[in-house]
């Protein structure tokens, strides 16, 4: 057998997200039915992460497992040749026979996109926010969610209760670019549903609804809160997925926002 390592990039608007589910369209689904049009064989795919119906990527990463020995121009051309528009492969390389896209990540960086005007193109692709927002108030609140905490309050309830919502989150950015604010979250995994949850709350402290010691109360104590203030998945875009030795880009928007 032989493994590839594939970068790609899509639009999740119309997906029910990257896990393959039934009588549900999913970008993992939609990946591997186009490998095996192409190949004409049963192929493995699995990804670095699994982002919620409706987000999107800019650097997904996922390993392809399958029989023939393929030049990697060819299957990058081969898969796009099968894939819709709104998902594309970006590269492919070589992957030792033992990696494994989701084990061997280290950390995940995702980027949340706000507007700050009413746009006709991007509308898809960021959360409008018509309230003039507190920039140092929205870092002073992006800050408190840096280092290791219990996020209990910022994840579904659905998700496995024995699962840890002890998260380590290794960075934390907000930059501004003429009307569109990007919010980056970089951290070792993430609970369902938690960076959204982040920034919805982020953005409410930019609102001045909620102070810092409001937040960390969050952190330290259950609170319904930061569900009923959950961003919505048009602005979130899984980054990058970073493996031993890579390195964090500068912040950009992606280029439908450019």
């Amino acid at each position: 057998m032989y493994k590839y390592k594939i970068v790609l990039e899509y639009d999740g608007t119309n997906y029910s997200g990257w896990q393959t589910q039934k009588n549900a369209k999913s970008i993992q689904g939609t990946l591997i039915t186009a490998a095996q049009n192409f190949l004409g064989a049963p192929v493995e795919i699995q990804g670095a992460g699994r982002t919620d119906a409706g987000v999107h990527a800019l650097g997904q990463v996922a390993h392809l497992e399958c029989a023939k020995k393929l030049n990697l121009e060819t299957l990058r051309i081969g898969l796009n040749d099968n894939l819709p528009a709104s998902i594309n492969v970006l590269r492919v390389e070589i992957a030792q026979p033992r990696f494994h896209a989701r084990h061997h990540a280290v950390s995940r960086s995702y980027l949340y996109l706000i507007a700050k005007r009413r746009t006709a193109f991007g509308k898809r692709y960021v959360w409008w926010i018509k309230d003039n927002l507190n920039l140092s108030k929205m870092q002073q609140a992006l800050n408190l969610f840096q280092g290791f905490h219990d996020f209990a309050s910022f994840a579904d309830k659905r998700m496995d209760k024995d699962a840890s919502t002890q998260v380590d989150i290794e960075g934390v950015q907000l930059k501004e670019f003429d009307d569109i604010l990007a919010l980056r979250v970089v951290g070792s995994h993430f609970l369902w549903k938690m960076v959204r949850r982040i920034v919805g709350i982020t953005v409410e402290a930019g609102r001045s609804n909620f102070t810092t010691s409001d937040i960390g109360k969050m952190l330290s104590s259950y609170s319904e809160s930061p569900a009923r203030f959950t961003a919505p998945p048009s602005g979130l875009y899984l980054e990058k997925v970073l493996y031993e030795g890579d390195k964090l880009p500068e912040i950009k928007p992606p280029i439908c926002l450019s």
